[in-house]
């Protein structure tokens, strides 16, 4: 049984190395979640686990963040940022670059790579350098491999675009290769400065602060802020506000019920 400084190594631990804030509450999610390490590991229960943490145990502090983070992921979530997107933000941004210029996306938190897929599908045809991250090594492979099961294409993806950009793979289903080609993949922590990513256009950071606590959360916002260009557009997730948290941003004139945010 994990006794109480037990799980405050943990809950210290994914705070610092993710962001991510759980309470006495979310011992279940430790439980159900870290079970298949135990056994990976070699370790006798969940005070054993938090032992190696604290001593600074690797690769398993690796694989701690990875199976405590949320992938929940689905293709046009939300889809009133992307009808924004496509007719409000990029018509304006279109019109302030030079002609031909690349417009620059970045998929934080990105998970399997539906967002940055769905951004690819929204805007086919135009030029774009996309860019999705995440934490969660395997959340990435997944994504670079464009492979989707029939539940998760079925998942907010219309029919005529799964037709259009898709192709049969067995019992699954592939990203076409001219919109793969089109996304890169990389991981990338948000606690991080994020300097050598550069900066982008467009960002979609979508329902992952909710993880986080108000400080974290105003940190994330700040670095998001330094990636956004002037004239940038920031999107959250439904559940997700600026207010309270940052003075950088200020909801876009035009948002039209999306939660599309420009610098302030």
């Amino acid at each position: 049984m994990l006794n109480q400084a037990g799980f405050d190594i943990f809950a210290g631990f994914l705070k610092a190395r993710s962001g991510l804030s759980i309470g006495p509450d979310k011992m279940y999610l430790l439980e159900s979640r870290l079970e298949p390490l135990l056994r990976h590991h070699g370790l006798r229960d969940l005070q054993s686990m938090a032992d190696k943490l604290r001593a600074g145990a690797e690769p398993l502090a690796s694989a701690v963040v990875e199976a405590m983070t949320t992938n929940e992921s689905f293709f046009f979530r939300e889809e009133r940022a992307f009808a924004h997107l496509a007719e409000r933000a990029v018509p304006r941004l279109r019109a302030a670059r030079p002609a031909g210029a690349s417009l620059r996306v970045w998929s934080a938190a990105c998970s399997t790579g539906q967002e940055a897929y769905s951004v690819a599908m929204q805007l086919a045809g135009q030029k774009l350098e996309i860019l999705g991250t995440d934490i969660a090594d395997q959340a990435i492979a997944r994504a670079r491999e464009g492979l989707y099961t029939q539940f998760e294409v079925q998942r907010g993806l219309p029919i005529r675009l799964l037709a259009q950009h898709f192709r049969k793979d067995q019992s699954q289903w592939r990203i076409a290769d001219a919109l793969r080609a089109g996304a890169q993949f990389r991981r990338f922590n948000l606690l991080d400065d994020g300097a050598g990513l550069g900066i982008f256009d467009v960002i979609f950071c979508r329902n992952v602060l909710i993880y986080f606590d108000q400080l974290t959360k105003s940190k994330v916002l700040a670095m998001l802020a330094r990636r956004l260009a002037p004239d940038g557009v920031l999107y959250l997730g439904g559940a997700e506000t600026v207010l309270g948290l940052s003075t950088l941003f200020a909801p876009a004139p035009d948002a039209n019920g999306a939660c599309a945010y420009v610098l302030g």
